[in-house]
């Protein structure tokens, strides 16, 4: 097999085919749907904390780590990060690089190496920045076989990378449509192989934030690891075609393209069908909560009860600024009314949103066995 040259960008043909600019548009589309409906939850912070919440599951399952929406959402309950367990651990430091680097971008206006190296280090928890021993292979999960083997030198991951961050901000080198550039950006980002762990799990962190950063979205909300984890086959089939090939020939990038702009289209419906499904549980809650609290009422609980799928007495205190006794008490009132299901733990309550908990493994066509909630110690 010939090696794989990795190209300097932009690439050397046109991309803009009939197939990918009639793919292009309807992904554009959803896209501008997503991005308007998004707008209707007041608090952009519960999208930004439930979202990246499930990106983080998704994208990490596709390296195999596994943990449950139960463990996730207990896991914002507890004060000891030791009690928390291994898989949930990794999902967690998946959603705090999603959020420094949407933080970053926010507010740099840029998206540049340094960013990435931060992520990377934030995921892995390690501060060793690109590549500098060499060895690096990747191989098939199926036989073990070496299918590719990225740059080893650092000199040569560094040139490839600085091309990268400039394609990625100079908008002069490449009129393509913001997301075709996306999946190329993803392809050349995988293929440059930058760290020694954690590529692919920055590479998809890095699609979020490129949206983000030309302004197609809002917020880091688009839960695309969830239609790559579905078809992770042909992700990984359609990512190494464009490899193997190695001509001038452009079809294995048009392939590769059109099945990235199809997943930013059917990810955009299932999120706009979300997002619609957790402001209409909104407005029901809303309606059943102002009569019973009267002048009582404050949208700081509303809040609350949708930030923290599962909540607990500090929380409510810190959120609206009450005593442990009245945060108790609206607690078990909200229990009385049926919107809330109290689980003790240990020596701890805590109150669980199942609505909105199991909207996030009823919405869609598919979900991952290990997505029930569970109500129970």
């Amino acid at each position: 097999m010939e090696k794989y040259i990795i190209p300097n960008l932009p690439l050397p043909y046109d991309l803009e085919t009939k197939a990918i600019l009639k793919q292009v548009n309807k992904s554009n589309q959803k896209l501008a749907e997503l991005k308007g409906v998004a707008r209707t939850i007041p608090n952009e912070n519960i999208l930004i904390s439930s979202l990246t919440l499930q990106e983080a599951k998704d994208s990490s399952a596709v390296e195999n780590i596994v943990t449950t929406q139960d463990d996730l959402y207990r896991a914002g309950l507890e004060e000891q990060i030791s009690s928390i367990n291994a898989a949930t651990k990794e999902v967690l430091k998946y959603r705090e690089s999603i959020m420094y680097g949407f933080a970053a971008v926010r507010n740099k206006h840029i998206l540049t190496n340094n960013i990435i190296k931060d992520i990377q280090q934030i995921l892995i928890n390690n501060n060793e920045g690109f590549r500098t021993v060499p060895g690096t292979t990747l191989k098939s999960s199926a036989n073990g076989q070496v299918v590719y083997t990225p740059p080893q030198d650092i000199n040569e991951i560094i040139k490839y990378m600085n091309n990268l961050e400039r394609f990625i901000n100079d908008d002069s080198l490449c009129d393509f449509d913001p997301l075709i550039k996306m999946s190329i950006i993803h392809h050349q980002f995988e293929s440059i192989h930058p760290f020694g762990d954690g590529n692919g799990r920055t590479g998809r962190i890095l699609n979020i934030l490129y949206l983000v950063y030309t302004g197609l979205l809002d917020l880091p909300i688009l839960y695309l690891s969830r239609y790559v984890t579905h078809y992770k086959d042909e992700y990984y089939r359609l990512l190494q075609a464009v490899r193997d090939k190695n001509t001038e020939n452009s079809k294995e990038w048009e392939n590769w393209i059109l099945f990235m702009l199809r997943g930013i289209e059917e990810t955009s419906e299932y999120t706009i069908n979300l997002i619609k499904a957790i402001s209409e549980l909104m407005s029901l809650y809303k309606g059943k909560l102002r009569p019973i609290f009267g002048r009582k009422y404050k949208h700081e609980l509303l809040n609350n009860l949708f930030f923290h799928p599962y909540t607990k007495i500090e929380f409510m205190q810190r959120d609206l600024l009450v005593s442990r006794n009245t945060a108790t008490k609206y607690l078990e009132d909200i229990v009385n009314m049926g919107l809330l299901v109290k689980v003790k733990r240990g020596k701890e309550n805590y109150y669980v949103n199942i609505a909105l908990a199991n909207l996030f493994v009823s919405k869609g066509e598919y979900h991952n066995e290990t997505d029930t909630i569970v109500t129970s110690t």
